[in-house]
C-alpha cells in the first residue's frame, strides 16, 4: 500500500477520481456474498483512499490559509490609506511603491483564484470576492490620486509666442453710408498679426515630472480592468482645464440662434474673438492636450484618441456652432472682410485639424470643418455681391452739402483698400464669377504678362470702382449749378484716384486706370473753370483791341458787370468745398493766372478810368479773394480776408 502514499493527486481532475473509486468502495462493501479476502482488499483500500482524501484537504487547507495570509497583508496596506487623507504621491517614491506592490498582489490573488474553479467552494469564492472589493478600493483610492494629480499640477496655457489679432478695423455698412474715418494706408493695410502664428506652440499643461507617475497609475489600473475609471476621470479633468482656458478667452458659449440674433457690433467682436481663439487652441491647446494625452496614454492603443477627443469636443462643437451661425445668416456687406477672416483662418488650420484628428473615430470632425470652410467662402461670395449691389443702388435724395467726398465714396474706398490682404483668398473665391457679371469691363492689353492688375479680384475691384463712379455722377445731377456738379466730380474721382495711388490699390488697378482717371478729375477741373469763370472773364474782354481804352460808361458798365459776377461767385464759392490741400491750391492757381492776368490786363488798358470808383477791387484784392474759395464756410465780402 505504500505505493498510494506519495500518489497524491495534484489537480481537480485526479481529486474527481479519487472521489469516484472511493464511492465504488462503499458500494461494494455493502454486498453480502463477498469472500473474507475480497472484504479485507476493500477495507483496506478505502483506508488508502481515505488516507489520500485526508492528505489532499490538508494540504488545500496549508495552500489557503497562505493565499488568506497574503490577501490579508496587502489589504493593511490598502486600509492603512484609507483612513490616511495625505496623498501617496506626495509621501514619497517609498510609500508609493509600497502601495502599487500591495495592489499587484492583490492582483495576482485575484488572477491565481480565478484559475481555480470556486463556485462550489465556498472558502474561496468568499477570498476571491474579498480580494475583488479591496481591488475595488484601491483603485478609487488611485483614481483620487490621479485626479489630485491633475489639478495640482495642472500650470496654465501662456503661449509667449502666439499673439493673434484682428488686422482690420470695423467698417459698418448702413442706408446712408456714414463715413468711416480716413486713416493713413499704412495702419490699415498690414495684418496686425505675429510673425510666428503659423507655428505650433506645445506646452506643458501639466508638470513634466509627474508624467511619470500618472503613467504608472494607468498602467495599474488599465491591468486591474479599470481602465475605463481611469479614462473617466483623466477626461474629466482635462476637459474641466480646456472649459476654464475657454472662459479666459472669453469665448462666450454661444446658441446658432443667440448669434443670429446678435447686432453687428457684438457679432463682429464675436468673430474676432473666433479667428483669434481658433489660432490658440488649434495651434496651442489641442497641439499641447494632444502630446499629454500620448505621453499618459500612448500605450494603450485607441484609448488615446478616445480620450482627446472626449476632451476636445465640446470645445469644438462651441467653435463649429458658432462659425456656422455666421455662415448661414444675412450676408450683409459689413461681413465680408470678416467672413474672410474666418475663411482663411479655418483654411490655414485645416492640415493641423488633419494632424489632431487623423482617427476614423475622429473623421467627424475633419469632415464638419471642411464643410464649414466651403460654407464660409459661399457666403464670403454672397457678401461680396451685396457689396457690389449696395454700391451701385445707393440713392440719394438730396445733394451732399458743398460738393465734397461723398460719404459713399470714402466708405468704398477705405473698404476695398482692405482687399488687397485677403488677395490668394478673394482670388480663390471669385475665380468663378466672372461669368455672372454682366457688363464685363476691359481688361489691360498685356495679358502674356498676368500680374495683380489682371486676376480675379482685381477684375472685381474695377468693376466696383466703375459702379461708384457711375453712382456719383447720377448723384453731380442732383446740383442745380453745373459748375459745382463739376467739382463734386472732380473731388470724388480725385480722392477716388488718391486712395488707389496711395495703397496697395495701384497693383490692381493698373498705372493706365490711373492715368486715365488723373485725366478725368483734371478735364472737371476745366469744365468747372469754363462754366463758372467764361461768364466772369467775359465782361473783362477787349471788344476793340486795336484801340487804346474804351469809353468810360463801357468801362464802368464792364466793371459793373464784373462785380457783380465775381461777388456772385465768391459768395457762393466760398461755400464749396474741395477737402484735398493740394487739389484746391491748383485750382485756385489755375483760376487766378486766368481771372487775375485777365482783370490786370482790362485795368492796364483803361488807366484813365481806374480812379473811378466804379473799380471796387485791385488786382491785388482779386488774387485775395480767390483764396477763400472752396473752405467750405460761406463768406461775403463784408467778411472777407480784404475787408
Amino acid at each position: 500500500m505504500d505505493e498510494f502514499q506519495s500518489a497524491i493527486p495534484t489537480n481537480e481532475g485526479d481529486l474527481h477520481v479519487v472521489a469516484a473509486a472511493h464511492h465504488i468502495v462503499k458500494a461494494l462493501s455493502t454486498t453480502k456474498n463477498l469472500s473474507d479476502d475480497l472484504r479485507k482488499i476493500l477495507v483496506d483500500l478505502d483506508s488508502h483512499l481515505s488516507m489520500i482524501t485526508l492528505n489532499v484537504d490538508r494540504k488545500e487547507g496549508r495552500e489557503f490559509f497562505d493565499v488568506e495570509e497574503r490577501l490579508k497583508q496587502a489589504e493593511r496596506k490598502i486600509l492603512s490609506w484609507e483612513s490616511d487623507r495625505n496623498m501617496i504621491w506626495d509621501s514619497g517614491p517609498t510609500e508609493t511603491s509600497r502601495y502599487l506592490e500591495a495592489v499587484d498582489e492583490i492582483q495576482t490573488l485575484i488572477d491565481g483564484l480565478r484559475g481555480l474553479s470556486v463556485k462550489e467552494n465556498r472558502k474561496l469564492k468568499e477570498l476571491l470576492h474579498r480580494a475583488a472589493s479591496i481591488l475595488q478600493m484601491a483603485m478609487s483610492r488611485l483614481e483620487e490620486e490621479l485626479i489630485h494629480m491633475l489639478v495640482q499640477h495642472k500650470q496654465q496655457f501662456e503661449p509667449k509666442h502666439m499673439s493673434f489679432r484682428s488686422r482690420t478695423r470695423d467698417v459698418v455698412y448702413d442706408e446712408s453710408f456714414i463715413s468711416v474715418e480716413d486713416e493713413p494706408a499704412e495702419e490699415t493695410s498690414g495684418r496686425n498679426c505675429s510673425s510666428d502664428e503659423s507655428d505650433v506652440c506645445i506646452v506643458d499643461l501639466v508638470h513634466a515630472h509627474v508624467i511619470p507617475d500618472i503613467k504608472s497609475i494607468a498602467k495599474v489600473m488599465f491591468i486591474s480592468d479599470y481602465g475605463k475609471e481611469f479614462c473617466e476621470a483623466f477626461i474629466g479633468v482635462r476637459k474641466e482645464a480646456l472649459e476654464q482656458y475657454f472662459d479666459i478667452l472669453e469665448i462666450g458659449k454661444l446658441s446658432i440662434e443667440d448669434v443670429l440674433k446678435m447686432e453687428w457690433t457684438s457679432m463682429s467682436s464675436e468673430i474676432n474673438k473666433w479667428t483669434w481663439s481658433m489660432k490658440i487652441i488649434f495651434r496651442g491647446y489641442l497641439a499641447s492636450e494632444k502630446r499629454l494625452c500620448d505621453q499618459v496614454l500612448g500605450d494603450f492603443g485607441s484609448v488615446n484618441s478616445f480620450c482627446f477627443l472626449e476632451i476636445s469636443k465640446a470645445t469644438i462643437h462651441c467653435l463649429l456652432n458658432f462659425g456656422e451661425a455666421i455662415a448661414m445668416g444675412p450676408h450683409q456687406p459689413e461681413k465680408l472682410l470678416r467672413l474672410l477672416d474666418m475663411y482663411e483662418t479655418l483654411a490655414d488650420l485645416l492640415l493641423d485639424i488633419d494632424t489632431l484628428f487623423s482617427e476614423e473615430a475622429s473623421s467627424f470632425v475633419r469632415i464638419e470643418f471642411y464643410g464649414l470652410l466651403e460654407r464660409l467662402g459661399d457666403s464670403a461670395i454672397a457678401a461680396f455681391k451685396a457689396f457690389g449691389v449696395a454700391v451701385s443702388s445707393n440713392v440719394s435724395l438730396s445733394p451732399f452739402p458743398g460738393g465734397g467726398v461723398h460719404p459713399l465714396n470714402k466708405y468704398v474706398m477705405n473698404y476695398i483698400m482692405m482687399f488687397p490682404e485677403y488677395c490668394n483668398t478673394l482670388n480663390l473665391l471669385l475665380k468663378d464669377q466672372l461669368a455672372d457679371v454682366a457688363h464685363p469691363l476691359t481688361r489691360p492689353d498685356n495679358e502674356q504678362n498676368m500680374s495683380l492688375s489682371t486676376c480675379s479680384m482685381a477684375y472685381h475691384l474695377r468693376l466696383i470702382a466703375s459702379s461708384l463712379e457711375s453712382n456719383l455722377h447720377k448723384k453731380s445731377k442732383l446740383y442745380k449749378d453745373e459748375a459745382l456738379q463739376h467739382v463734386f466730380l472732380m473731388n470724388n474721382i480725385h480722392y477716388m484716384v488718391q486712395k488707389v495711388k496711395g495703397s496697395e490699390l495701384r497693383l490692381f488697378f493698373g498705372d493706365e486706370w490711373i492715368r486715365k482717371h488723373n485725366a478725368k478729375f483734371q478735364q472737371l477741373a476745366t469744365d468747372y473753370q469754363r462754366a463758372t469763370w467764361s461768364s466772369v472773364v467775359f465782361w473783362l474782354k477787349d471788344d476793340n483791341p486795336g484801340s487804346s481804352s474804351m469809353t468810360k460808361s463801357t468801362f464802368k458798365e464792364r466793371c459793373k458787370g464784373f462785380n457783380v459776377a465775381f461777388e456772385e461767385v465768391y459768395k457762393s464759392q466760398t461755400s464749396w468745398c474741395i477737402p484735398d490741400p493740394q487739389l484746391r491750391e491748383d485750382l485756385r492757381i489755375s483760376t487766378s493766372l486766368k481771372v487775375v492776368h485777365a482783370y490786370r490786363t482790362f485795368l492796364g488798358r483803361n488807366l484813365t478810368h481806374t480812379d473811378d470808383k466804379c473799380v471796387k477791387h485791385t488786382v491785388e484784392d482779386v488774387e485775395k479773394l480767390l483764396l477763400d474759395l472752396f473752405e467750405g464756410s460761406p463768406r461775403s465780402l463784408r467778411n472777407s480776408r480784404r475787408w
